[in-house]
């Protein structure tokens, strides 16, 4: 039986919110693979073009009046005109892959959360932004149907801090793009070009700062080497560029910003080694691109990243400076070790594809949308 299913894709500000832009974008290409059945809306802002919606005619894209970079008025929207939409088009359960969702909606929701860093470390909020994620993260945690957590550490945060039935969370893990793999195939002969890559947002929990001041200590004995950072420049920017001025590091370090797809494709082609510092992830999609490009890798041994990296990852404490220059020494002279993780990183990150992901997320809004009733024959 099919059913008509809603995504609420307003929170998407292209080249502004990271990794769940990735996901969104190759989420929808996978159950655009798998699903010609049920019919699907995809609610867009103002920000957001038509090439999100995969061209299957069983998708259409229901564009909205509200620009998601003015949050008040997203979740305005989100909260108030959605429903009405909702109740309008006669969705069977409404989709929220960016962690709010209505708190009233006429049809079962389904809420993924990437993760609980508000909760985890509210001293990374602006004071006036989090009343606002506590508020409606946790209404979304309480009134959706059921909750996608990304990884097993995601899941257990939702299950201790909103106290809920363990059936109400699913653990689903994001998956890979295949082009990663082609990368890896690329790289293999290649003459690699002598810089680290981090692809990562500039926020304080990255461990970014660290990480450059590592890295200054270690080009003493490797100055032909450079360090490589993109992804979006969040508000920690400026600091980081002040540190890597105060370090006298110049051109050696390049914060690049939010780079296109083919651009960062290149970049994982060339690298000489991966590096991943980060002392909170919900995923840790970049880490995961990098095991499928077969790039050696060295990355926190925090979880959810030791889960995923396994044993494809050089793992080091991120709090432990010394520990992390150990890791980048070892990573990029240990020829016996470089070796070893460019074959086990593909093997690792072919466990997880946006193909599984798409079935297990469909399995997740069907059976929400048949505990309410509303399947159509």
């Amino acid at each position: 039986m099919a059913i008509r299913i809603g995504v609420n894709a307003l929170y998407l500000i292209p080249g502004g919110v990271g990794g769940t832009e990735i996901y969104l974008r190759h989420l929808l290409m996978a159950l655009a693979g798998i699903d010609a059945a049920n019919e699907y809306v995809v609610f867009t802002n103002c920000e957001t073009g038509a090439e999100l919606v995969p061209p299957q005619p069983n998708f259409r894209q229901a564009p909205q009046k509200v620009r998601a970079s003015f949050r008040p008025a997203r979740i305005l929207w989100e909260q108030t005109l959605l429903p009405l939409e909702a109740a309008r088009r006669r969705l069977d359960v409404l989709f929220n892959p960016g962690f709010t969702a209505p708190v009233l909606c006429p049809c079962p929701t389904v809420t993924v959360f990437h993760d609980l860093q508000h909760v985890r470390y509210p001293e990374y909020f602006r004071w006036f932004d989090l009343p606002f994620w506590r508020f409606f993260l946790w209404s979304a945690a309480h009134t959706s149907r059921l909750l996608l957590a990304v990884s097993p550490a995601t899941g257990a945060d939702l299950l201790r801090v909103y106290r809920l039935a363990e059936r109400k969370v699913r653990v689903v893990p994001s998956g890979v793009d295949e082009r990663f793999f082609e990368v890896g195939r690329e790289r293999q002969g290649r003459r690699l070009m002598p810089y680290l890559l981090c692809a990562s947002t500039l926020h304080p929990h990255k461990n970014l700062g660290p990480l450059i001041r590592v890295f200054a200590e270690w080009r003493r004995a490797r100055p032909e080497f450079r360090l490589i950072v993109t992804g979006v420049r969040g508000f920690h920017t400026a600091a980081l560029e002040n540190l890597v001025a105060e370090l006298g590091l110049g051109e050696t370090v390049r914060l690049a910003g939010w780079v296109p797809r083919e651009e960062l494709y290149e970049l994982f082609r060339d690298a000489w080694a991966f590096v991943y510092p980060s002392t909170f992830e919900g995923f840790g999609l970049p880490l995961l691109e990098a095991l499928a490009a077969g790039i050696p890798t060295a990355c926190s041994s925090i979880e959810p990243l030791a889960w995923l990296a396994a044993e494809a990852a050089l793992r080091f404490d991120p709090f432990d400076p010394r520990a992390m220059l150990e890791a980048l020494e070892s990573v990029v002279s240990d020829d016996g070790l470089r070796q070893r993780l460019s074959v086990a990183g593909p093997l690792r990150a072919a466990q997880f594809s946006w193909r599984k992901t798409a079935e297990i997320t469909l399995e997740a809004l069907r059976e929400a949308a048949a505990k309410e009733g509303t399947l159509r024959p």
